[in-house]
């Protein structure tokens, strides 16, 4: 593919990242051979300082294998955290001129050359203009993304909308679903997907399979610490898509709250990001159903020894229990445990609907 330029250049606070800032690295991204962004602030946030935003930006960039590195479709990307500790910089309060050759002076000293600016901000023009190079706008106006970080700062629930499901986690918030979106939780083995399935075929509505079943099976078995994130940042991206084809209702297999606790479960850890998606899953779903693990085990190869599954399923129920989220527990068959639902759901989209 033929690139416009060599290396793009975008700079911010990211503070925090927003759809239109991923709108603005995506159109950059176009047309670079490679984007390097720098993420700063003077002073910084206390609680989300630059290096932890660019961990965010990178999440929402990586892929299936870490190893690959970050990439916008294939155009390699490069998200690097400046401080004014270690790296000098200046106030946001400094005058242009001072920000231009700072950043100006960091390139040099990094032996980096850039070969066009992108931004959305009005002082895009005279700042590629000093480091003599095109500058490129991407929609200035906020016509596409009508939102700003400072408005995020300030409240963020109003421009949720405008934040992905990762980045509004962080801040306490989930955006707004296209349609209630229904979660069923439960011990592997439990039935959830065969329920999942057969629940979205009696709604003729979607449904999301585990994310984190497909990795594992992709990676044979061998995940990552960091690939936990990497599933519950997917399965939530996944559960989006699928809303906007949902037919009154969308059915989810497993939610980022299982994802945390499978994380403490193989690495005896888990991501601040990661725990903070788990926080907002009471937000983020309509209802909860757990499955009962009374169904018959069904060892596939790639689950643990049946005997685990009673341990993982008081961990299931005390989780919810800690996040003090309601849930309706399922038994019985397949068939049976559809009814069960329907009975609760029914009456409770009947009455969202009014």
């Amino acid at each position: 593919m033929t690139h416009s330029f060599e290396t793009g250049l975008v700079v911010g606070k990211f503070w925090p990242p927003h759809r239109g800032h991923q709108l603005l690295l995506e159109t950059a991204a176009a047309q670079v051979a490679e984007l390097l962004v720098l993420v700063y602030a003077n002073p910084d946030s206390a609680t989300m300082p630059a290096a932890v935003r660019a961990g965010w930006l990178r999440e929402l960039y990586r892929g299936d294998e870490v190893a690959a590195g970050l990439r916008i479709g294939t155009t390699p990307l490069r998200i690097i955290a400046l401080s004014a500790e270690e790296d000098g910089v200046p106030p946001d309060a400094a005058e242009d001129a001072v920000q231009r050759e700072f950043v100006r002076g960091w390139l040099h000293r990094q032996g980096l050359r850039v070969a066009v600016v992108f931004s959305s901000e009005d002082y895009g023009p005279g700042f590629a203009a000093h480091l003599g190079v095109p500058h490129i706008a991407v929609d200035r106006a906020r016509a596409q993304v009508p939102v700003s970080g400072t408005a995020a700062r300030h409240n963020a629930a109003p421009v949720a909308r405008y934040l992905h499901p990762l980045v509004a986690a962080q801040l306490g918030t989930v955006p707004p679903a296209q349609v209630p979106r229904v979660v069923l939780l439960g011990a592997e083995s439990s039935g959830k997907s065969t329920l999942c399935q057969a629940l979205a075929e009696a709604y003729h509505t979607a449904w999301v399979p585990e994310y984190g079943r497909t990795l594992h099976e992709q990676k044979n078995g061998n995940l990552e610490y960091e690939d936990l994130l990497y599933i519950a940042r997917r399965h939530a991206e996944l559960e989006d898509e699928a809303a906007a084809v949902a037919r009154g209702v969308l059915f989810c297999d497993t939610n980022a709250a299982t994802t945390a606790l499978y994380s403490y479960y193989y690495f005896h850890a888990c991501d601040p990001a990661l725990q903070a998606m788990a926080a907002v899953c009471g937000q983020r779903y309509a209802h909860m159903f757990v499955c009962a693990p009374t169904v018959p085990f069904e060892q596939d190869g790639w689950r643990g020894p049946e005997a685990l599954r009673s341990f993982q399923h008081g961990m299931v129920l005390m989780q919810l229990d800690h996040f003090h989220i309601s849930y309706t527990l399922l038994q019985g068959t397949v068939a049976e445990r559809v009814a069960q639902v329907r009975q609760q759901l029914d009456v409770e989209l009947i009455a969202s609907s009014h």
